[in-house]
């Protein structure tokens, strides 16, 4: 199927989905995390915590070089 498709068009296709899968993690992660830890995130952001921002800074960074890479790989 795909030697049909243009390889630009594909790319794009597969920019898109991951963006998609990256930001759907994202949230996933940061809402099962806000479930483990006993104060809540948002709250805590709110008032200015960085040790929050900085954790959670961590973990989407974590979560996006995990998956770029998992996608990244794919594609070879």
């Amino acid at each position: 199927m795909t030697e049909n498709l243009d390889p630009i068009i594909l790319n794009f296709l597969y920019v898109i989905l991951g963006g998609m899968l990256t930001l759907l993690f994202m949230k996933l992660g940061c809402s099962m995390f806000n479930k483990i830890v006993t104060f809540n995130i948002s709250d805590e952001l709110g008032k200015g915590n960085i040790a929050v921002g900085l954790m959670v800074m961590g973990l989407f960074i974590g979560i996006g070089t995990a998956l770029g890479l998992v996608i990244g790989l794919g594609l070879s």
